[in-house]
């Protein structure tokens, strides 16, 4: 069907255009000098030392537990309140991922103190996810990781330009990991991009991002090599020049798009305010987020299918984020996982819908959105 107001939209336009023109007439696609400018431009941003372009977060996710040494006589600690590439990722591995609840219904990020409950001998990592772009308590979750000798993975697919502490997401953790996906902050349509200031682990992700070998295509054709090696197994996770370009057209915009989330939110927590049987997680969150999703929790799961039904037949589109990975089918047959393991995810999960969060949103819009919510819930 045709929305009246979409879940998500792009903010793309000449700048992108012309980029992605420029290295069609190039005729050097693969990945090349504008992927190099773009990985250094991304790591300046941020202020890390190293960032790597790669074609999806799910792939930096992979590579990420994969350098860290990661294998099958391992746990990872990670929230199921999340998409499935998170946990996914960690399988990749051969490792178990072992779910943490989250910290409540004002904050749905991981909590540290479950966390705190599910570490055993065979924990190696934790990997966290800044839900909505909202970051998680690092201070306490990196206290955590330096007593028990854990690495910590940040999935910040949803935080690009959002800070903890001063400190950008991406960059507290051994690892940072983005997506470029089309309904993100920033988009490549398909894309993604690992950080770290560890100079060791660079080099395994240079290696491994592009099967295990020591010269790139780029690096011979610019003369530097005739041949390479393969020291590693490694992955086609390359990115390509299209999408870089359209990465750095992205990038310029992020910030200024960042703030027009943040004042639709404010928006949203305005109007919504004092509607019953409501209730919006990180309300009152103090600290830089990127904005990237606006959830709701509504009373239970009938008053949200209500919402979610009236708000269709308006044209207005929604979600829910997320059913829990721990009871997708397969992860309930491969690891016995049931209901009742994480109470305070399943809730969530039975109250909250998405409503609709992008820079192009107008403010009539959101006011059409608000109304049908009032309409709907206590008919006025």
């Amino acid at each position: 069907m045709k929305w009246k107001v979409s879940l998500a939209d792009i903010d793309l336009g000449q700048d992108e255009i012309n980029a992605v023109v420029k290295v069609l007439k190039s005729k050097w696609l693969t990945m090349g000098p504008i992927t190099e400018k773009f990985e250094k431009e991304f790591a300046k941003h941020l202020g890390i030392r190293y960032a790597f372009a790669v074609s999806n977060c799910t792939a930096a996710l992979h590579i990420a537990h994969q350098v860290l040494g990661i294998t099958n006589r391992d746990e990872v600690i990670c929230p199921a309140l999340t998409f499935v590439a998170t946990a996914n990722s960690i399988l990749y591995t051969g490792a178990k991922p072992v779910f943490a609840d989250i910290a409540g219904l004002d904050d749905l990020n991981i909590s540290p103190e479950s966390i705190l409950k599910k570490i055993t001998s065979k924990t190696k990592a934790i990997t966290v996810v800044h839900y909505g772009g909202y970051p998680c308590n690092m201070g306490k979750i990196m206290q955590i990781a330096k007593k028990y000798r854990l690495y910590v993975i940040e999935d910040a697919a949803h935080a690009p330009g959002a800070e903890y502490d001063g400190k950008k997401i991406g960059t507290i953790g051994d690892f940072g990991c983005f997506s470029f996906f089309s309904n993100k902050n920033m988009t490549t349509g398909e894309g993604g991009m690992i950080v770290t200031n560890n100079a060791r682990l660079a080099k395994k992700i240079k290696v491994i991002r592009s099967h295990g070998m020591t010269t790139l295509t780029w690096d011979r054709y610019k003369g530097h090599s005739s041949t390479y090696d393969v020291i590693d197994l490694g992955y086609n996770y390359r990115i390509d020049e299209i999408r870089s370009a359209m990465g750095l057209a992205q990038l310029e915009k992020l910030d200024k798009n960042n703030e027009r989330r943040k004042s639709l939110v404010q928006a949203y927590i305005k109007h919504l305010r004092g509607v019953p049987g409501t209730n919006i997680p990180f309300r009152d969150f103090v600290g830089k987020s990127s904005y990237h999703l606006f959830p709701i929790l509504l009373k239970n799961s009938s008053c949200r299918k209500k919402l979610l039904d009236g708000l269709r037949k308006k044209g207005i589109q929604t979600s829910i984020h997320y059913p829990p990975i721990h009871l997708f089918k397969y992860y309930r047959e491969k690891f016995g996982f049931k209901k009742g393991l994480l109470p305070k995810t399943e809730e969530v999960f039975n109250r909250e819908l998405t409503l609709p969060l992008y820079p192009s949103l107008s403010s009539r819009d959101l006011i059409y959105i608000v109304n049908y919510i009032k309409d709907i819930l206590i008919g006025k």
